[in-house]
């Protein structure tokens, strides 16, 4: 029976799926909008997955992403980690020389530096939503375009039109203005892809040395007006990997595969996980003046696991309940 790698990347706008076979290449992947309520997402995005490749031989399971823990947590993962890591990994398994990974999401974005297969320094945003996905998808809805056309609108830009691009707001201002004075709209769409690579180099990329290979993930990806900004403000080529959406679930996937080989067996606890009923509930912990917040993880009304506890009364009570 063949043998799979299941990766999860949790994160606040998307929960992604990724299942890969032993030689890392991915036979399936799934994105869901986590909407607030990655439980439930983590559960469809299981459900999902057994309706399509059925019972599969699960041999490992890597969490990532922000909700990492929690996920973690409800399936049983062999290896939980960063989403730093997880990007690393997946991307050198594309091009073991690749020296610069930039990673925009909906809601934040990073820049990985490696040097000899080794991350020496990455920069992370999650304050301004000018240098994110959801700024086009804003954009694009003002202007009435759906965000799938924005790409290639944007290449059919003649004239180049500066949109300040250091904050969201002033962005959106900005373009409003430029549409009154009768540019055309392939010129602002690219003007906006222009400022949002400007802010992200100007923040996350300020102070890095950014050189070839450069491998370009996560959903922005998609955009060739942004591809095509990116190659031309660093005179780089840009590669795109085929699973670019998903390469966090695929880098899980792909540390699970070693986590599960070097101990032998997988906690994985199966696609029956889909089917329980999961639980969080908050308490304040007056064990000390500290008065922590507690979160405890319950499924089918037992507590599997707790963490908000600075002492760690709570969270190692529970380490070994799940």
């Amino acid at each position: 029976m063949r043998e799979f790698y299941l990766g999860i990347d949790v994160g606040s706008v998307s929960t992604n799926v990724a299942v890969i076979d032993k030689h890392g290449e991915a036979v399936y992947k799934d994105y869901l909008r986590t909407q607030g309520r990655p439980m439930k997402v983590i559960q469809d995005g299981l459900k999902r997955l057994k309706e399509k490749m059925g019972e599969i031989n699960i041999r490992g399971v890597g969490t990532t992403g922000s909700g990492r823990n929690l996920a973690g947590v409800m399936v049983g993962a062999d290896i939980v980690k960063n989403e730093i890591t997880a990007h690393a990994v997946a991307a050198m398994h594309i091009n073991p020389e690749v020296k610069t990974i930039l990673e925009i999401g909906g809601q934040d974005s990073k820049i990985i530096l490696l040097r000899d297969g080794i991350v020496t320094d990455f920069a992370m945003n999650t304050v301004c939503a000018a240098g994110t996905g959801s700024f086009l998808d804003r954009q694009a809805s003002r202007l009435g375009i759906p965000i799938e056309e924005f790409g290639d609108l944007a290449l059919n830009s003649r004239n180049q039109v500066r949109i300040a691009g250091r904050c969201a707001v002033f962005a959106e201002s900005d373009m409003i203005h430029k549409q009154q004075m009768g540019h055309n709209t392939e010129d602002i769409i690219y003007g906006l892809c222009q400022a949002l690579v400007r802010n992200y180099l100007n923040n996350v990329g300020k102070g890095k040395e950014i050189l070839p290979p450069v491998i370009f993930q996560g959903g922005v990806a998609a955009n060739k007006g942004i591809r095509h900004a990116f190659s031309q403000v660093l005179g780089l080529e840009i590669e795109i990997p085929e699973h670019y959406d998903v390469m966090g679930a695929v880098g899980a996937a792909m540390l699970s595969r070693d986590a599960a080989a070097k101990s032998g067996r997988t906690s994985f606890k199966g696609f029956d996980v889909a089917d329980c009923r999961f639980q969080v509930k908050g308490t304040e912990c007056s064990g000390c003046p500290n008065l922590c917040e507690v979160v405890e993880i319950m499924k089918d009304g037992k507590v599997i696991a707790c963490w908000g506890d600075r002492c760690g009364k709570w969270s190692n009570s529970t380490s070994k309940l799940a």
